[in-house]
C-alpha cells in the first residue's frame, strides 16, 4: 500500500522491518500517538461486542501486549495497514478497508492476505517472515495476542532488519557498492530465471498497459492536485505513441515467456543489502500486479534508485542482469517502463493529498509528484546521439 535527501520531498518509509531509534519529540508524519501503559478504550466486556479497529490499535500499542515486553511500541499507519514495531519484530495488521483493487472489508479476507503475504514474501526473503499470529478474546474475556479463544484480527509477525543494511539508506548515506547492486541483481535473476512463465495473450498485455496509462492520466488531473495539465498529458500521449509504435517490442516479450509473478513492488526501501540480499514488502493483494515483464520490475528498480539520486545503479542492475541471464531487453522498452513506473509513483503520491489536509504536507505530496512527472519526461525525451 517511501529517500530522504535536501530539496527533495519524501515519503514515508517501510519502518515496519527496519530497525530504528525512537526519537522524542514531534512524531513523524505516520506514526501515531504512542498509548501509556494501561490506558484502555475496553469498557465492556469483548466478547459481548465487536472490538472496532480503534480498540485493536489501543491494545497492540501497548509493551505488555507483547510476550517480548518491549521498552515501547512504535505505530506506524499506512493506507491499507497499522504496523507494531517491537524491538526485535514487526507487527502488521490489515485495516479494514475496501477499495476497487482490493477488499479487506471481512475478518477472514484479512485472514487470507495475511496468508498470502506470509507465502509471496517468504520466496526473497524466508527468514524474515515469521507467521500469521491471531488476535484473540480468551474464554477469560481477555484480549491476547497469539493467545487462544476467538480470533477478532490477524497480523503478519515479521522480523525487523537493520536500516542501515537498507538500499534506502545505503544510497542515503553513500554506502551502496557496485559489488552491492551485482550481488543484489543476481538474487532477482535467479528468482526470474526460475518462475514460471505466466500464459499471456500479447494483445492483452499490451491493453493491460494502455488501461493502466489512461488511468495514470486520470489520477492525476483533479484540479485540487495542482499537476501541471499539459505536462500529464504529454507523458500520457508520448507512453501511448511508445506502446503503439511499438507493439512488437512489447510482443516478444510475450512470446519469449519473460512475463513472470514478480515481487510487484521493487524500490529502495524493499531492498535489504545483507550478507544474502533480501526484498521484503512484495505486493501481496492484487496478483494480476504482479505479473510482469522482468525488465519492466528492474526497470522500477532503477527509476526510484535515480529519483533518490543514485541513477548509476540502474546502469549496473541491468548490465548484471544481461550477464546472468542473457536477456536484453531493448533501450526503447526501459525507457517507457520507467517513465510509466515514475508515473504510476506520481499518481500515488498526488493520492496522498486526500489523506494530508495540513498544508506543509500538501505542499510535499504536490512537489514530489512533480518531481516524478518530471523525471518521467526526462525518459520520454528524444535519445540524443
Amino acid at each position: 500500500m517511501r529517500a530522504q535527501f535536501p530539496a527533495k520531498a519524501q515519503e514515508s518509509r517501510p519502518l515496519w522491518l527496519t530497525q530504528i531509534k525512537l526519537r522524542r519529540g514531534r512524531p513523524r508524519e505516520n506514526v501515531c500517538v504512542q498509548t501509556a501503559p494501561g490506558e484502555s478504550l475496553e469498557r465492556a466486556p469483548l466478547q459481548a461486542r465487536k472490538m472496532t479497529l480503534r480498540e485493536k490499535v489501543s491494545h497492540l500499542s501497548r509493551p505488555e501486549s507483547y510476550r517480548e515486553k518491549p521498552a515501547a511500541v512504535e505505530v506506524v499507519q499506512t493506507h491499507m495497514s497499522v504496523v507494531f514495531l517491537t524491538g526485535q519484530h514487526a507487527w502488521k495488521l490489515k485495516k479494514p478497508v475496501r477499495h476497487d483493487f482490493l477488499d479487506f472489508s471481512t475478518l477472514e479476507a484479512r485472514r487470507a492476505d495475511c496468508e498470502e503475504e506470509l507465502r509471496l514474501n517468504r520466496r526473497l526473503a524466508p527468514d524474515v517472515y515469521l507467521g500469521v499470529v491471531p488476535l484473540a478474546v480468551t474464554p477469560q474475556g481477555a484480549l491476547r495476542l497469539g493467545g487462544d479463544g476467538v480470533p477478532v484480527e490477524w497480523l503478519v509477525k515479521m522480523r525487523r532488519l537493520p536500516s542501515q543494511l537498507m538500499l534506502y539508506d545505503a544510497i542515503r548515506h553513500g554506502n551502496v557498492t557496485r559489488h552491492d547492486i551485482r550481488r543484489l541483481t543476481l538474487v532477482l535473476a535467479d528468482f526470474y530465471r526460475r518462475a514460471e512463465p505466466v500464459a499471456l495473450d500479447a494483445a492483452q498485455y499490451r491493453q493491460r498497459l494502455e488501461r493502466d496509462i489512461h488511468a495514470n492520466r486520470e489520477g492525476l488531473t483533479p484540479p485540487e492536485y495542482s499537476m501541471p495539465a499539459g505536462l500529464v498529458q504529454s507523458i500520457t500521449a508520448w507512453q501511448l505513441a511508445v506502446l503503439a509504435r511499438e507493439a512488437p517490442l512489447f510482443d516478444a516479450r510475450v512470446e519469449q515467456r519473460r512475463i513472470v509473478e514478480g515481487h510487484g513492488d521493487l524500490r529502495p526501501e524493499h531492498v535489504c543489502l545483507g550478507p544474502e540480499p533480501l526484498f521484503i514488502d512484495c505486493l501481496e493483494f492484487n496478483r494480476e500486479w504482479r505479473l510482469l515483464d522482468p525488465a519492466d520490475e528492474l526497470s522500477y528498480l532503477a527509476m526510484e534508485c535515480e529519483y533518490a539520486g543514485a541513477s548509476w545503479i540502474g546502469e549496473v542492475v541491468f548490465e548484471t542482469y544481461r550477464e546472468a541471464t542473457g536477456d536484453d531487453p531493448p533501450p526503447a522498452l526501459v525507457r517507457f517502463y520507467k517513465a510509466y513506473r515514475a508515473t504510476v509513483r506520481a499518481k500515488l503520491s498526488a493520492w496522498h493529498l486526500k489523506d494530508h489536509p495540513n498544508p506543509a504536507d500538501q505542499g510535499k505530496w504536490v512537489a514530489r509528484a512533480q518531481r516524478y512527472l518530471e523525471l518521467a519526461e526526462r525518459y520520454a525525451a528524444p535519445v540524443q546521439d
